[in-house]
């Protein structure tokens, strides 16, 4: 049987059991560009585009453009291309499975070499948004401060020639730039990464490289443009080839973009939009005046409990995520964090049981059918999701003990090996300068308290130093492990 290609023009019969776009592939057009496009964006805002499409006829002028950055991007860009931006999404929990063929994104482009196609489809009047998904290093700001580095050579080199941009704060700076020389109205620019107040750490980044190449452009994007705070929440796992492989194979479908996810999803984003958008309220996206206490919600009870217990659970030998967390010691572990010491930080969430929450995410870090790695969450995951709530806990005087004991086994996993001296891939901008100080010091973890770039003043704080040496010593001499069990044994957790 010949396999089944997907395509725009001539959309094709599928297998028994997908669901096919219920709108008309061929009339969406472009009002969104997007730039990092990888599976959470297709899992997640390009999801809950492709669904109102199905329910209001003037979202399908709200198709989406979608960029990749980096080299390593071309690989999924080429697959897409060949599809018409078309893809499947499986979403599963348990046995529970749907398969959705998803519309939303008309177009890719490769922007790994040059920025001109880009930065053209963005220039095109109908775009009136324009959002992100780079992940936190892909803005090269400073993790202590928020602030843009000026110091990162990318950015140093747009400054140079910032009419070829590199970096996103510098792609969005001349996408404005271009904008106002064409007499086009400001867009929106919406960030989907998971940093606390996102929209307004972007705004500052973009107006602090335009306060560097262009005062009066910086004024214009102040005054015009809008940077809305989002919290996304969907976990996304990548897929192998052989799964990948697998998929084309048992369903006849030749889809080299296929994507896995689980069926929980949100969105909450703040309703500032000055060149309108999509009625995505129609498709379950919730939108608030001040996103502050579900972002902080999820990074606080997310987000941190699954860096803490990945480092954890990769360091005790769990491949994956659902593996750690089905070990009773990290469980307990990973309740006690969100009960003593995150979820004290939160404020008041409208709406929400967080009890109910909590045990939610449990439940969805536990999906058997979601193969999502301890060194997807270990790479992805920045470290100030354990350090945010660090900062907190200690401005109030408060404990730290259990998010030291997450920090201490990220110290630990970034020296590069295991405890048999396996080797562990650390892939981050400073691995080898992390890898040397975590060597360096083993049980001391001053040496990589000491990189500034990612801790500032925060890294020398005594109760800081003291709590994670406490830790990382029983690591390095016990095992991990071994010290989990100790701590539960005596009731820390």
């Amino acid at each position: 049987m010949r396999p089944v290609t997907l395509s725009r023009a001539d959309f094709p019969p599928l297998p028994v059991g997908f669901a096919a776009p219920s709108f008309d592939c061929r009339r969406v057009s472009h009002g969104i560009v997007h730039i990092g496009l990888g599976g959470f964006h297709r899992a997640h805002m390009a999801r809950y585009t492709h669904d109102l499409m199905g329910v209001d006829d003037a979202a399908l002028q709200c198709g989406i453009k979608g960029a990749g950055l980096r080299a390593s991007d071309r690989v999924l860009l080429d697959a897409l291309a060949g599809q018409d931006g078309l893809y499947t999404l499986v979403e599963r929990e348990g046995a529970r499975e749907n398969r959705v063929v998803i519309g939303s994104i008309v177009e890719v482009i490769d922007a790994s070499e040059s920025t001109a196609e880009l930065l053209a489809a963005i220039d095109a009047p109908e775009t009136r948004i324009v959002s992100l998904t780079v992940t936190e290093n892909g803005y090269h700001l400073d993790p202590a401060t928020k602030a843009l580095n000026f110091e990162s050579p990318a950015v140093r080199a747009d400054l140079v020639d910032s009419g070829h941009p590199r970096t996103a704060p510098a792609i969005l700076v001349e996408a404005y730039r271009r904008r106002r020389r064409l007499g086009l109205p400001a867009f929106t620019t919406l960030c989907c990464d998971n940093i606390q107040h996102n929209g307004d750490v972007l705004k500052s980044l973009v107006l602090a490289f335009a306060n560097r190449v262009d005062p009066d452009l910086a004024r214009w994007i102040e005054d015009h443009a809008s940077f809305p705070n989002s919290m996304v929440d969907r976990i996304t796992p990548v897929p192998t080839q052989d799964e990948i492989a697998a998929f084309c194979a048992e369903t006849g479908l030749n889809d080299r973009a296929v994507l896995h996810a689980e069926i929980f999803r949100q969105w909450v984003v703040e309703d500032d939009f000055v060149a309108g958008r999509p009625a995505w309220e129609k498709v379950g996206v919730q939108f608030v005046d001040d996103v502050t206490p579900y972002e902080l919600m999820k990074l606080r009870l997310l987000n941190t409990s699954h860096l803490a217990i990945a480092a954890i659970g990769q360091l005790c030998g769990y491949e994956l995520i659902g593996d750690a967390v089905g070990d009773p010691l990290i469980r307990r572990y990973m309740v006690a964090l969100m009960d003593r010491e995150t979820g004290p930080t939160l404020m008041p969430v409208p709406g929400v049981d967080l009890p109910l929450y909590k045990r939610t995410v449990i439940d969805r870090f536990s999906n058997p059918a979601i193969r999502d790695t301890t060194q997807r969450v270990n790479t992805d995951a920045p470290v100030n999701y354990l350090l945010e709530p660090i900062r907190d806990l200690l401005s109030l005087g408060r404990p730290i003990d259990l998010l030291a004991l997450g920090l201490a086994a990220w110290c630990r996993r970034v020296a590069g090996h295991d405890e048999s001296g396996a080797p562990i891939k650390v892939m981050h901008p400073l691995a080898g300068l992390l890898a040397c100080k975590a060597q360096e010091g083993r049980g001391d973890p001053a040496p990589i308290l000491s990189v500034d770039a990612l801790f500032g003043t925060l890294g020398k704080h005594p109760q800081l130093v003291t709590a994670v040496g406490e830790w990382l010593e029983q690591i390095y001499e016990r095992g991990m492990h071994a010290t989990i069990e100790d701590a539960a044994g005596r009731g820390v957790f």
